[in-house]
């Protein structure tokens, strides 16, 4: 372990091995930090955070700091980040409020410059989150997504898993795993065909997927009928059963399906 002489970590901090504290960062005593990670100069690391192995938290971002949301009410809760996850330059990762008591970040995320996540909010592994996106709070990001530079996301908002969302959206709708998404206002774009070779989703599953959301965007059916076709048309696999559930499970509603290029 590396603690600088010109940093702050109160002494009830709990640091495992190998972290390195870096010149002028300031560590608050209600925080556990993983072995081998890096807290960067001038990063903040509030009461209640709780830092997997290996992440990095770099110059100036804050991890922890109380929710912004009115209805806070000094509440014990806590903010949660896994193992390998990079926090870069004025991020800010909120701490959870009453309504779900955690802020989680998964594994191996990179969360870059002066993005936010606000309070509650939970994002699965492997989540992207590009320059100034911004989630408010209790939005849900699934595996693998990617959101790219300045997208603004609606409050209670879902985004499945293997999504690419374009850079500088406006997201007030769910946005259903494996796709890509875009536009102005955003809507359906495709499916997320690179991405999942990138990921090893073999050629025959990719066009099932595809099938299935021809069938939701494409063929003029209401959510319900299209739903009962792919139950019936799409063999039975993992992601078929992702796909419906995710639609199911939606409280705000999908984004509409683009024009036919």
């Amino acid at each position: 372990m590396s603690i600088s002489n010109l940093a702050y970590v109160d002494p009830k901090a709990r640091l495992g091995k190998g972290v390195v504290v870096e010149p002028f960062a300031y560590i608050a005593g209600d925080v556990e930090i993983g072995d081998g990670s890096w807290i960067g100069t001038h990063a903040v690391v509030f009461d209640g955070s709780r830092l997997g192995a290996r992440c990095r938290v770099f110059p100036g971002a804050v991890v922890g700091a109380i929710p912004q949301d009115l209805k806070f009410a000094g509440e014990y809760t806590t903010a949660v980040i896994g193992d390998d996850t990079t926090i870069r330059e004025c991020a800010t990762v909120n701490r959870g409020t009453a309504a779900r008591m955690v802020t989680k970040i998964g594994n191996k995320c990179l969360i870059m410059a002066y993005a936010h996540v606000a309070h509650d909010c939970e994002l699965g592994n492997n989540v992207i989150l590009g320059n100034s996106t911004q989630l408010a709070g209790e939005v849900e990001v699934d595996d693998f997504a990617i959101l790219s530079g300045g997208c603004l996301v609606h409050q209670f908002t879902r985004i499945g898993k293997h999504t690419m969302v374009q850079g500088g959206s406006r997201v007030l709708k769910d946005i259903p795993p494996y796709v890509i998404a875009g536009r102005d206002p955003i809507t359906f774009c495709g499916l997320n065909i690179v991405g999942l070779r990138r990921r090893g989703f073999a050629g025959e599953l990719v066009q099932e997927i595809q099938e299935a959301y021809r069938i939701l965007y494409r063929e003029g059916l209401n959510v319900t009928q299209a739903l009962e076709q792919i139950a019936q048309d799409i063999r039975p696999v993992p992601e078929k059963d992702e796909i419906i559930n995710f639609i199911k499970g939606s409280s705000r509603g999908l984004i509409r399906g683009g024009k036919e290029e």
